[in-house]
C-alpha cells in the first residue's frame, strides 16, 4: 500500500536526526520533498542564515504544514490576530515588535519571577499521585510554563488554563492533519482564547498595569484603541505565550525523558546538583525543543555551495546543527559532563529567543525539584515513550514515571 504524503512527514518528524546527518554529508543543501524546503542542518551553515536576515527573511517562518479547511477558516474569522508578530517579520517592524518583549523578559524581570517558579514547581510536585506514579506533561510540564508566562503577561491564573490550551489547538490546527469536525473544534478553541486575550487588551488599555500585556498594549497604540489595534495586540499576546509555554512544556519533557533514559548521568545529578545548569544545556542541545524555522530568500544567494532563487524556502534546522560533529564532538550522545559548547537551541541573531533564560531557569529548578525529592525517578517501562511528530515543539506526547 502506498504511504501517504502525511505519513511520510510523520515519518521525518517523529526523528528528524538521520535526515540531518544525510544532509550535513551532502554536497551542498539537500531539497525535502516533505519539508517542501532545502534543509540547512550544517551549524556553520544555520548560524550563516540566521546572521543574514536581509538576505533570509522570516516571513514564512510559521507556515502551517497542514492547511486548515475552509470551514475551519470561517470559524478563524470570527477571531483576533492574523496580523504579523515578531517571528514572522524583519527590520525595523521586527525590532519595534521585539521591544516589549525584551523588556518584559529582561534579566531583571526574570529574576524577580524566580520565587514564584520555585513555588509553583513544588506545587506540582506535591501534587503527584501518592502511588508513585505520574504522567508528568498532563501533571507538571504542561502546567508549569503556562501558570509562569501567564503571571509576567498578568493574566488572571484563572484565564491561564484556556489560554494554554487554545495554544495547543492552535498548534494542532496548523501542524497536525485533523478531520474537518476535528479542525473546527479546534478552530473554536483557538477563537476562545483569543477573545480572552481581547479582553485583556481592553482592560490593560483602560487600566495599565506592570505587567507585560500592558507594555504590549502600549506599543501599538498612543491614543484610542482601535479595532485594528486589538488584533494587533491579540496577535502578539497570542505568539508571545505560545511560545512562553509550548516550548518550555516540550523542554521539560524531553529533559526528563533523556536524563532518566542515562541512569549514570540522572545520578550523578543528584549527587551533584552543581551539574544541574550544564544538564539544561546538554539536554536542549541533544534533543531541541523547536528545531526550526522556515526561511525565504529575498534575492538570488549562494548557501554551501548551492544556487538559490529569490523565494526559495530554507528549514532552518537548529536541531541539525546541534548534532553537527563539527561543533559538538560525538553529538549524538547525550553527555552532561561535556565541555560546554554554544548551541543553537535558542536561535541567534537578530530572532534569537528572548524568552531563554526564563526557559532554562525553569528547567533548572524543575530538575533541581525533581532530583532532590524524587532521586529514585523512573521511566515506567510497560509506557513506551512516543514522540509526537511535529518540528516546533519536539516532545514526548506522554512520559510515564515512577519512583
Amino acid at each position: 500500500m502506498d504511504r501517504q504524503p502525511h505519513d511520510v512527514l510523520d515519518e521525518l518528524q517523529r526523528d528528524p536526526y538521520p535526515h540531518y546527518e544525510r544532509a550535513r554529508r551532502a554536497d551542498g543543501l539537500v531539497h525535502v520533498p516533505e519539508l517542501d524546503a532545502w534543509l540547512v542542518a550544517r551549524d556553520a551553515d544555520v548560524r550563516e542564515v540566521l546572521r543574514r536576515p536581509e538576505d533570509f527573511s522570516s516571513a514564512n517562518s510559521l507556515r502551517p504544514d497542514v492547511l486548515p479547511a475552509p470551514a475551519a477558516f470561517a470559524v478563524l474569522g470570527g477571531g483576533f490576530g492574523g496580523r504579523p508578530v515578531v517571528v514572522t517579520t524583519d527590520g525595523a517592524v521586527h525590532q519595534q515588535l521585539r521591544a516589549p518583549i525584551v523588556r518584559g523578559l529582561s534579566p531583571a524581570r526574570v529574576a524577580a519571577v524566580l520565587p514564584y517558579v520555585a513555588e509553583r514547581t513544588a506545587v506540582l510536585v506535591d501534587s503527584f499521585g501518592k502511588d508513585g506514579r505520574v504522567e508528568l506533561m498532563s501533571a507538571y510540564a504542561g502546567r508549569l510554563p503556562g501558570d509562569v508566562i501567564g503571571r509576567i503577561v498578568g493574566l488572571d491564573p484563572a484565564d491561564v488554563p484556556a489560554v494554554v490550551h487554545g495554544g495547543h489547538r492552535a498548534e494542532e490546527l496548523l501542524f497536525r492533519p485533523l478531520a474537518q469536525a476535528e479542525q473546527i473544534a479546534a478552530a473554536e478553541d483557538v477563537v476562545a482564547m483569543q477573545h480572552v486575550l481581547d479582553r485583556y487588551v481592553r482592560e490593560r488599555h483602560a487600566r495599565p498595569r506592570e505587567d507585560l500585556a500592558s507594555e504590549i498594549v502600549a506599543s501599538v497604540t498612543d491614543g484610542e484603541l482601535t479595532l485594528e489595534q486589538r488584533h494587533e495586540a491579540v496577535g502578539h499576546l497570542q505568539n508571545l505565550l505560545l511560545a512562553g509555554h509550548l516550548t518550555t512544556t516540550a523542554l521539560i519533557g524531553t529533559t526528563v525523558l533523556h536524563l532518566l533514559r542515562h541512569r549514570a548521568q540522572w545520578e550523578l545529578l543528584c549527587a551533584e546538583p552543581d551539574r544541574i545548569p550544564a544538564a539544561v544545556e546538554e539536554a536542549a542541545r541533544h534533543d531541541t525543543a523547536l528545531q526550526g524555522f522556515r526561511r525565504l530568500t529575498t534575492r538570488p544567494v549562494t548557501l554551501a555551495g548551492t544556487e538559490l532563487p529569490a523565494g526559495a524556502t530554507l528549514f532552518v534546522a537548529f536541531g541539525g546543527a546541534n548534532r553537527d560533529p563539527a561543533r559538538h564532538p560525538e553529538p549524538d550522545t547525550f553527555d552532561i559532563t561535556r565541555a560546554p559548547v554554544r548551541h543553537l537551541a535558542f536561535g541567534l541573531g537578530a530572532h534569537g529567543c528572548p524568552g531563554a533564560q526564563l526557559a532554562r531557569e525553569q528547567l533548572r529548578l524543575t530538575i533541581q525539584e525533581l532530583s532532590q525529592r524524587l532521586p529514585g525517578l523512573r521511566l515506567a517501562e510497560e509506557h513506551p515513550v512516543e514522540m509526537r511528530p511535529t518540528m516546533i515543539h519536539r516532545s514526548p506526547y506522554r512520559l510515564h514515571l515512577t519512583w
